[in-house]
């Protein structure tokens, strides 16, 4: 069979802190729904290709802040409560929805099994088993998604460092690749990846001035970088076209609102909830089928435009069956698919080793937002973000990092500024997506440290650290004496 190409599909799984910080509608509710029809189906196949041996079936991005939630014990009692009741919402439909109740009883039952057998001890003992297979690759990044051209320096250094700890603490090695957050780039951030020992990142494809058929040096370093090749990741992507919003799929905005259950499918774009069509599985699979077929065409006819060279498609991982419910299907097909059709499919890492490495080049300021600029996170819209952003690295900088042991106030407070300058909340405000709730987290952190950065100048707050450590408490390992000056 003639080789057509190499493709690599890298999937980026990441949600903010969510632990403690609200239920319904965010909060915790989207952790619980993106861990039941999202990692637990995605996993599930993974381990399946590791049986079958298969190697190097996909780059898959874990945020360390995503990672700490999924080993969690307060989050993994809560996913096995969340995954109960959703049991229970099936069984209740059943006298008014008999065909959804029955679907979701079978898709609940299955949830709860896989979750009782393979993940009650967290994440990182699936990971770590699928990355020592070679299965997968894994890309880590910083600590808490930061957008990190936003960044001083040293707090970009060590938000990126103690992500990485984070990540070999878990599996026993740090990554060589990361997902940088929301692909932001500035000029000269390949040398804060070379320091701290990462190898390969991604960024959009327009960065690369469209040009991503192959990963290329960046600058005078060694660090690659990887576009996202559009004309195929929209194929999915897209708004306006992407598979997700075929007439025959579950629609995810429509709710049966005395189970929580979604009964209906798409229908149209311009259906109003009350009339669209009840959701039939049978319908979705010919769908299915039908968008795994245009896929490997569309990936086969890109790999010969570009001469038999690199595509990367890369999506959040929350796509596949949290906000697209036959996505997990979608997904596995076409990675069975695309190998039939004579396409090497492989990670980043198994790129470079087939040599597709390309001549280095000088990359713009960018990211994947609206614009591939940064006004996603530095526009008019989140002033007040940026503005409170600004102040806490300023006085977080400010602090008197030389003790000679940990402070447990010290490490809270940094803790904090860490949450309060994740790349989510501007997200959020700019998307118009929970805006309040993203305007109250970015607020209560920052207050949060403020107060603890007092308290630390004063030589008191141990309590006060202790009773925001239980609710806020992700990298236990984290010592604020790393961000002393060099």
């Amino acid at each position: 069979m003639k080789r057509e190409g190499t493709f690599c599909l890298v999937l980026h799984s990441h949600l903010p802190w969510l632990a403690h910080h609200g239920a319904w509608p965010v909060g915790e509710e989207w952790l619980y729904q993106a861990w039941a029809h999202s990692y637990l189906p995605v996993v599930d196949m993974l381990r399946r290709f590791a049986d079958e041996g298969r190697t190097d079936v996909l780059t898959l991005g874990v945020t360390p802040v995503l990672a700490a939630q999924l080993d969690d014990p307060y989050c993994l009692r809560g996913a096995h409560d969340w995954l109960g009741n959703w049991h229970l919402r099936a069984q209740y439909a059943g006298p008014r929805l008999r065909e959804l109740s029955a679907y979701e009883h079978r898709a609940a039952t299955w949830s709860l099994e896989q979750f009782e057998t393979h993940w009650r001890h967290g994440f990182s003992p699936l990971l770590r088993a699928l990355t020592d297979s070679s299965t997968i690759e894994l890309l880590g990044g910083p600590a808490t998604h930061p957008f990190q051209p936003l960044l001083d320096p040293r707090i970009r250094d060590f938000a990126l460092r103690t992500g990485l700890a984070d990540t070999a603490l878990r599996l026993g090695s740090a990554p060589e690749g990361i997902w940088a957050p929301e692909c932001g780039y500035s000029p000269g951030m390949e040398h804060d990846y070379a320091r701290a020992g990462v190898r390969r990142f991604m960024v959009d494809g327009p960065a690369m001035h469209g040009d991503t058929s192959s990963a290329r040096p960046v600058g005078d370093s060694d660090v690659l970088a990887f576009g996202r090749d559009l004309e195929v990741s929209y194929r999915v992507w897209s708004p306006k076209v992407g598979y997700p919003g075929d007439p025959a799929y579950r629609d995810f905005h429509t709710y049966d609102h005395p189970t929580g259950l979604k009964p209906a499918r798409v229908t149209g774009k311009n259906v109003a909830p009350h009339e669209k069509r009840p959701y039939e599985p049978a319908l979705a699979s010919v769908a299915l089928e039908r968008h795994v077929a245009d896929f490997v065409e569309t990936v086969v006819r890109r790999l010969r435009a570009v001469d038999g060279g690199l595509i990367v498609a890369a999506y959040d991982t929350e796509l596949f069956g949290h906000w697209w419910h036959e996505g997990p299907q979608w997904l596995e097909a076409v990675l069975r698919a695309l190998p039939e059709a004579g396409v090497h499919v492989t990670t980043l890492r198994g790129a470079v080793d087939a040599g597709h490495v390309g001549t280095p080049i000088e990359l713009p300021a960018s990211s994947w937002g609206t614009g591939k600029d940064w006004r996603v996170w530095d526009g008019a819209q989140v002033s007040d973000i940026v503005s409170l952003n600004t102040q806490v690295q300023r006085e977080l900088l400010e602090l008197d990092f030389s003790g000679e042991v940990r402070d447990p106030v010290l490490d809270q407070a940094v803790r904090e500024a860490l949450l309060a300058l994740s790349s989510d909340w501007a997200f959020m405000v700019t998307k118009d997506s929970a805006a309040d709730y993203a305007r109250y987290r970015a607020k209560i952190h920052s207050d949060r440290f403020s107060e603890l950065a007092t308290l630390f100048r004063s030589g008191r707050g141990h309590a006060r650290a202790s009773e925001l450590r239980a609710a806020d408490g992700p990298f236990g390992h984290l010592d604020a004496r790393s961000l002393r000056p060099n």
